[in-house]
C-alpha cells in the first residue's frame, strides 16, 4: 500500500501569496515529471490555473469573513508514494484523486499530480485550505495524518495493492518508510551472492566467476562487472564495499582475508506464516470467479478494514487472533457480570429500604393491635397498615437476616454500588466494541479466505483436466 504524509503550506518568507502558490504547484505540475500533464487531475479547479483558482478562493474568503490570520495556511500538501513496480502511473493518479475526495469529503478543491520520473510512482496532492463555499477553512484536526493513512490504505487494498505488515511513520520515500523490512539493494544482494559462492571455496578467481555464473549472474570481463539474475544493469565490483572488490575477493580465495558472511547469505530463511499477508494475497486475488459470488454478501472494503485492524493490533497469526478474541470475550462477559451483579444488589437494596420504611411506619400500629388482644374492630380500622406490616415481616423472614440493616447503611452501600456501576459502564462500550471487532475479524477471515481457497481448488481442478 502507499505511504502518506500531510503538511501545511504557508506563505514563504519574503514572497507573495501568488509566488508561494506557484512555487509549490509548479514543481508538482512539472511536465517532465507528469508526462506533459497527462498524469494530472483536479476537482473544482483547472490544472493549468490551479494557483490562480486557489488564490481567488482565498481572496473571497477574506472578503466574506473579514479574517486574516498572521500565520495563514494557503493549502495542504499530501504526498502519497507507492511500492515500486506495483501500480501504474494512471492508476496511482486515480487512487490519489479518490483519496483526496474522501479526505476532504468533496468540500475543497484539489489537484493531483503523479510523478513517474523515479523508481517509485508517487502523488503530490494540493488541497485548497478554503472550502468551496469560501466561508470555512480546513481544520488539520488531531490525528488527521492517521485518518489520511487509513483512508489511503483502504483505497489501495480495494485496488489490490500490497500491505506493509508493520508500518513505521516517516516522511521519506517508500523504501525508507519500510525500514528494516525493505528488500536489500542490488549491491547488497550481489554481496550476499558473493558470500554464498565463496562458501563453496573456489580455488581460483576464474572458478569463483564460474560459480557466480552458475547462480544466474552475468559477468562482463572487460569491465569486471556483474548483473544479477533479476537485475536491470551491471554492477562494477569496485563499487561494492571493501570486502567485495576484485582484490578483496582474490585475497579471500587465497585465505589472506577473512570475512564473516552476511546474515542469511547462504540460503534465504523460509518466510514466517503471516495472517496479514495471507489475507492480503486473498484480497489481491479477489477478481476470481469465486469472489463474484462471495462479494454478494461481503464487501471488499470490509476485507480491507479487517486487514488494517489486524495490522494495527499486531495480530499476524490466526492463533493470536483467536486468543485475543477469546480474551476480549471473557473480559466483556466478566464486566457484564459485575454490572448485572451491582444492578441486582441495588434493586434488592431499594426493595429492602421500602420494606424497612413500611415496617417502621406500621410498627406502633401492630403493637396496638397486639395490645388489643388482636381485636377484630382494631384490625378492621387498620387493615391496610397491618397487611403491609405482615408483608414486610414475611420479606425479612425470607432473607433470614440476624439483624436488619439501618437505612443509612443501605444508602451508603447503594451509593458505593452506583459509583462502581458507573465506573464499569465507562469501559463497557469500549470492551464491547473491541470484542465485536475481533469476532467480526474472525468471521470475515473465515468467510473471505475460506471462499478464496474453495475458488483456488476449483481453479486447480479445472486446470488439471
Amino acid at each position: 500500500m502507499a505511504t502518506t504524509y500531510i503538511t501545511p503550506v504557508r506563505i514563504a518568507k519574503g514572497k507573495s501569496i501568488q509566488c508561494t502558490f506557484e512555487q509549490s504547484l509548479d514543481y508538482a505540475m512539472n511536465p517532465k515529471k507528469t508526462r506533459n500533464g497527462e498524469l494530472t487531475s483536479s476537482y473544482e479547479c483547472e490544472p493549468y490555473s490551479v494557483a490562480t483558482d486557489f488564490l481567488l478562493t482565498k481572496i473571497e474568503y477574506l472578503i466574506t469573513t473579514g479574517k486574516e490570520p498572521k500565520k495563514d495556511i494557503l493549502m495542504y500538501h499530501i504526498r502519497q508514494a507507492f511500492k515500486p513496480g506495483e501500480v501504474s502511473p494512471e492508476d496511482a493518479n486515480r487512487i490519489g484523486y479518490e483519496l483526496a475526495k474522501q479526505f476532504t469529503k468533496g468540500k475543497h478543491a484539489y489537484v493531483v499530480a503523479t510523478h513517474e520520473d523515479t523508481n517509485h510512482v508517487h502523488n503530490h496532492i494540493f488541497v485548497s485550505a478554503v472550502n468551496l463555499d469560501c466561508d470555512r477553512k480546513f481544520r488539520d484536526y488531531f490525528r488527521s495524518a492517521r485518518v489520511l493513512r487509513r483512508l489511503s490504505d483502504i483505497i489501495c487494498l480495494e485496488n489490490g495493492l500490497s500491505v506493509i505488515a508493520n508500518p513505521k511513520p516517516s516522511k521519506g520515500h517508500y523504501g525508507k518508510w519500510l525500514g528494516d523490512n525493505k528488500e536489500p539493494s542490488q549491491r547488497k544482494q550481489l554481496e550476499q551472492i558473493i558470500d554464498k559462492v565463496l562458501l563453496q571455496k573456489p580455488d581460483t578467481y576464474e572458478g569463483f566467476i564460474k560459480l557466480l555464473e552458475d547462480e544466474g549472474c552475468d559477468y562482463k570481463r572487460n569491465r569486471n562487472s556483474v548483473k544479477l539474475p533479476t537485475g536491470k544493469g551491471f554492477i562494477r565490483l569496485k563499487s561494492l564495499s571493501d570486502d567485495y572488490t576484485e582484490t578483496a575477493i582474490r585475497e579471500r580465495i587465497d585465505g589472506k582475508r577473512t570475512v564473516k558472511p552476511r546474515e542469511n547469505a547462504p540460503e534465504p530463511s523460509s518466510p514466517k506464516f503471516s495472517l496479514i499477508i495471507d489475507l492480503q494475497n486473498s484480497i489481491k486475488a479477489a477478481h476470481s470467479v469465486g469472489y463474484a459470488n462471495w462479494a454478494k454478501g461481503f464487501s471488499l472494503k470490509e476485507a480491507a478494514k479487517t486487514l488494517l485492524f489486524l495490522q494495527e493490533n499486531k495480530l499476524d497469526e490466526l492463533g493470536k487472533l483467536g486468543e485475543a478474541a477469546q480474551k476480549a470475550k471473557d473480559d466483556f462477559n466478566d464486566l457484564q457480570t459485575r454490572i448485572h451483579a451491582a444492578d441486582a444488589r441495588m434493586k434488592e437494596i431499594t426493595i429492602l429500604q421500602k420494606h424497612i420504611g413500611t415496617y417502621i411506619k406500621t410498627k406502633d400500629i401492630y403493637a396496638g393491635y397486639k395490645k388489643s388482644n388482636f381485636s377484630k374492630q382494631f384490625r378492621a380500622e387498620n387493615e391496610k397498615a397491618l397487611a403491609d406490616h405482615k408483608t414486610a415481616k414475611t420479606y425479612f423472614d425470607e432473607l433470614k437476616l440476624d439483624k436488619l440493616p439501618t437505612i443509612n447503611m443501605l444508602k451508603q452501600e447503594y451509593a458505593t454500588l452506583a459509583a462502581e456501576k458507573k465506573k464499569l459502564y465507562g469501559g463497557y462500550g469500549k470492551a464491547r466494541s473491541h470484542m465485536q471487532e475481533l469476532l467480526m475479524a474472525q468471521q470475515n477471515i473465515k468467510m473471505f479466505m475460506g471462499l478464496h481457497e474453495q475458488d483456488l481448488t476449483k481453479t486447480q481442478n479445472r486446470d488439471s483436466r
